[in-house]
């Protein structure tokens, strides 16, 4: 049977979380998956190896989630099948004078907000570097991504939970990934109705004002 390879590259302050204390966390991934896991330490280089493409996949995706500020712990629930990870890339987002602002608006006070989305989506957030991460089921994940990208365009913080709160009520964790961007779509249409009608009874107001 032929053997898969991976190469990924992590920040260095990162190789110590992913080998973890006397080199556990690396003996449980290598266990888990039946893989191997080859790290050089200086140059943040890690390859791994393996026969099963689906865990070895797996693997590069946990190593990529420890990479991008997540706990081992909670970077192996990808080894779920119905679990997923997302990276908001910030570099293509914002210039980087404007990067601890947009940051902020995801942490919050005391990471309130982060841990608000976390609460509202079932998902785990992490904030590192220039990217923001995220691990969830498929649906959960798909929510969350979109209550940040509302954030990072400049949504208020009310708004965004407000709408988080909507697609709860409207059970899309129950829907599929298909019937979940459909969904969205249909919202982002109604959104889109409502302003155009707040505009015409703004414009209707202003007309009958100078009539006055």
């Amino acid at each position: 049977m032929s053997e898969f390879q991976y190469n990924i590259k992590i920040p260095k302050e990162r190789i110590a979380v992913l080998i973890g204390k006397k080199g556990e966390v690396k003996k449980t991934l290598e266990g888990e998956t039946g893989t191997k896991i080859l790290v050089d330490s200086k140059e943040g280089d890690v390859i791994v190896q393996g026969e099963d493409a689906l865990y070895l996949y797996s693997l590069k995706e946990i190593i990529r989630a420890i990479a991008r500020g997540f706990n081992p712990e909670i970077a192996q629930l990808l080894l779920k099948q119905d679990y997923a990870f997302e990276i908001i890339e910030l570099k293509n987002i914002s210039r980087p004078s404007q990067m601890k602002r947009i940051k902020g608006r995801v942490i919050g006070k005391n990471g309130r907000t982060r841990e608000i989305l976390e609460e509202h989506t079932d998902t785990n957030i992490s904030v590192y570097g220039k990217t923001i991460a995220i691990i969830g089921r498929i649906e959960s994940v798909n929510i969350s991504k979109k209550a940040i990208e509302m954030l990072l365009k400049g949504s208020q913080h009310a708004t965004v939970y407000r709408w988080l709160e909507r697609m709860r009520s409207s059970g899309v964790e129950n829907m599929s990934n298909d019937e979940f961007n459909k969904h969205l779509r249909h919202k982002d249409e109604e959104k889109k109705d409502s302003e155009d009608v707040d505009k015409e009874n703004m414009d209707d107001s202003e007309e009958i004002l100078s009539e006055d």
